[in-house]
């Protein structure tokens, strides 16, 4: 009987120690997956970059270390650094505060230090704020759309850093979304704005750093800093963050999960129509899509008509009875969808179904809305563009010209294979 206890007892260890260890295994995979984000690959260097230099932190919440910690308190535990202030974006330091809401300078509890607003009063550092520093270091995680705001405010400091004699340094991150795939609408000069301060592509497939160097070679800005970029090691140009392995931390409201990225290029231009509702504010932000007054499942059945790659779509209808009736996005990422066409094709097709009631969606709004709309887009040929006989796919196609010639440009700033 003993004989028979220790043979199954030490059974039941080998099997635990190869749980435990098969558990460890993947805990180490997960945090180490080959991917160093730029803020590691300073800490490795000894925060060499920093020495002997007071230093400004421009994060918020998604400026994080590859094991998850986060790169204000690395920075200010450090012997190695002097930190001396912080500076956030939209959506504040800890990243939940509304869309287009004002954030209000206050002191971090987590460091002590002042963190400066740059989505209040002011949407550039100003030279009382930059009092003191030396270098302006960014740390913020982007999601590839041009019109999210972090990439305008990092163009603001940057100017903000040229003017005031400030070194700039960006501690790259990945593009969520993948750096290969460059697509989406352009923009027309007269439309450059806080959302869309680059001329650059819809979906650029460019990382931070890799923006942050196009911006001076290209002059982009009214002035420009002496920029440094410390890389990462072991991204690759078709790594989408699921690819990554590394934890995806919330970088606003409405972008809970790395997948919301997809599904905010897929549905955030449609979000900015007046009129339509994209599932802010809902457990699935731009994952689905609505508004009022038309046959959802007619309009679900001639969306999947198109047969996109990489997606289907389902009759929607929303609890909140004022956000109408629409259609849910179901993304196949493995399959590459084609998140600007499906951007595309949706919008035509809600404007089709509104004009068939008699109502047009975009000459009933106001002014200030349209304007949005249209700095968000890229121009004001939208109207055209969903008017057009020629079908969202000759829309689409329309812009590879431009987008190739982007792509062509872009390649002498690229840091990754």
């Amino acid at each position: 009987m003993l004989s028979r206890d220790l043979t199954k007892f030490t059974t039941l260890g080998l099997i635990f120690l190869y749980i435990s260890s098969a558990i460890k295994s993947e805990t180490v995979n997960l945090a180490g997956s080959g991917v160093k984000l730029g803020v590691d690959c300073l800490e490795d260097e000894d925060f060499a970059l920093l020495k002997g230099k007071k230093i400004g932190l421009i994060t918020n919440q998604s400026g994080v270390s590859s094991e998850g910690l986060k790169t204000r308190i690395i920075l200010a535990n450090s012997d190695k650094v002097d930190l001396v202030a912080l500076y956030t974006p939209e959506h504040g330091l800890d990243g939940d505060e509304l869309a287009g809401k004002w954030v209000s300078s206050r002191t971090d509890s987590v460091t002590g230090l002042t963190a400066y607003s740059l989505y209040g009063k002011s949407r550039k550092p100003t030279p009382a704020m930059l009092k003191g520093i030396d270098a302006l270091v960014f740390d913020i995680q982007d999601v590839g759309a041009r019109c999210y705001t972090y990439i305008s405010t990092m163009g603001l400091c940057m100017e903000a850093a040229a003017d005031s004699g400030k070194e700039f340094i960006v501690l790259d991150r990945p593009n969520p979304v993948g750096g290969v795939h460059v697509s989406g609408p352009p923009i027309e000069q007269k439309w450059i704005s806080f959302v869309g301060q680059y001329p650059i592509p819809f979906r650029h497939g460019m990382t931070v750093g890799e923006i942050a160097g196009m911006a001076v070679g290209e002059r982009w800005l009214k002035s420009s800093p002496n920029l440094k970029v410390v890389k990462m090691k072991g991204w690759r140009r078709e790594m989408e963050w699921r690819h990554t392995k590394l934890r995806w931390i919330k970088t606003s409201p409405n972008i809970p999960r790395s997948e919301s990225c997809h599904y905010y290029l897929a549905s955030c231009i449609a979000q900015h129509v007046p009129g339509i509702y994209a599932g802010t504010g809902t457990p699935k932000p731009f994952q689905f899509v609505t508004t009022r007054g038309i046959d959802h499942r007619k309009l679900c059945s001639k969306l999947n008509g198109f047969n996109i790659r990489g997606v289907r779509f389902a009759p929607y209808v929303d609890k909140d009875i004022s956000k109408g009736s629409g259609v849910s996005l179901d993304l196949s990422l493995d399959q590459d969808p084609d998140l600007m066409l499906i951007s595309m094709v949706m919008l035509r097709e809600f404007y089709q179904e509104k004009k068939q009631s008699g109502e047009d969606l975009l000459t009933g709004a106001g002014k200030s809305g349209l304007n949005l709309l249209y700095k968000v887009y890229g121009s004001d040929e939208l109207l055209s563009d969903l008017r057009s006989a020629s079908g969202p796919q000759k829309v689409v196609t329309g812009w590879d010209v431009a987008n190739k010639r982007f792509k062509k440009l872009r390649s002498k700033y690229l840091l990754y294979d």
